[in-house]
């Protein structure tokens, strides 16, 4: 209750923008409060309203959406149970997802060579945490990069974040594969590189959990793939070496990911399982 009244009353009025950036405490931190049943969302909307009439209301009607949301994602569980394991969108039980079990331990691992995605997964690994914006890149690159089964992501969520609540890791992780319940699906697909530089623009985030290239200037810090080997050199980045080489071309990896969504988008209307 401590947190949470300091929370309202100090921190949230810059919710909408910090919420985005890794970089910065600019979440709550209270989902693993609310998982553990140590706070309720009632609490949270009521606390809302007693300590933060002096907030900026859109910041609190913000943050109040995100609590929302998660009950919305115990609403679809209570109504899908299956929805764990199975996706909502019955068109994607065949989706032609990839077996590369090697791409799975070295994303798990935080060894992609994509900075920010490596930088969300030792924080994850590190502390049961990640950042919001983090875990959508990270869910992004694993199901539309790699072309991974969400169920493997969600499973290791599970496994390692102290705030996995079944229901919410279901529903963001099928949001992100596009099979879940979501009208526009097929067009999100995080860029890893651009996603590093909007929101963690000084490179504070990635140069905490990614050491190994710490050194780079902050043009060359998402993308060091693209460093002049004289840049590299002096910042002791050995690419194969110390830091991966990224492990697939992202433009690539989206066209791919495009023409697979577009064929399931092709078999049929959208319908849910039973």
């Amino acid at each position: 209750m401590q947190k949470l009244e300091h929370w309202v009353k100090a921190d949230v009025s810059n919710y909408p923008d910090a919420r985005n950036r890794p970089d910065q405490q600019g979440t709550s931190r209270l989902s693993p409060h609310l998982h553990l049943g140590e706070l309720s969302p009632r609490q949270i909307y009521w606390a809302l309203k007693k300590w933060g009439q002096d907030q900026p209301q859109e910041s609190c009607r913000v943050y109040l959406n995100e609590i929302g949301w998660r009950e919305f994602a115990h609403q679809i569980l209570t109504h899908f149970p299956q929805t764990d394991l199975e996706p909502l969108d019955a068109r994607f039980a065949h989706f032609e997802w990839q077996e590369r079990p090697e791409w799975l331990k070295a994303w798990q691992k935080g060894q992609t060579g994509y900075p920010i995605v490596d930088a969300g997964m030792r924080e994850l690994w590190a502390l049961g945490w990640m950042h919001n914006r983090v875990r959508m890149i990270v869910a992004s690159f694993l199901t539309k990069d790699l072309m991974l089964p969400w169920q493997e992501g969600a499973k290791w969520f599970w496994d390692t974040l102290v705030d996995a609540d079944l229901a919410a890791n279901s529903l963001n992780w099928q949001w992100t594969a596009g099979c879940g319940a979501d009208a526009a699906p097929y067009f999100r697909i995080f860029n890893p590189i651009s996603q590093g530089e909007k929101f963690d623009p000084g490179g504070e985030y990635v140069r905490k959990w990614v050491p190994e290239i710490a050194a780079l200037p902050d043009k060359w810090l998402n993308k060091p793939w693209e460093a002049p080997p004289l840049v590299l050199l002096e910042a002791g980045v050995r690419l194969g070496d110390n830091y991966p080489f990224p492990m697939i071309e992202h433009k690539q990896a989206r066209e791919g990911a495009l023409a697979a969504f577009a064929r399931i988008k092709s078999s049929g209307s959208k319908t849910t399982l039973p």
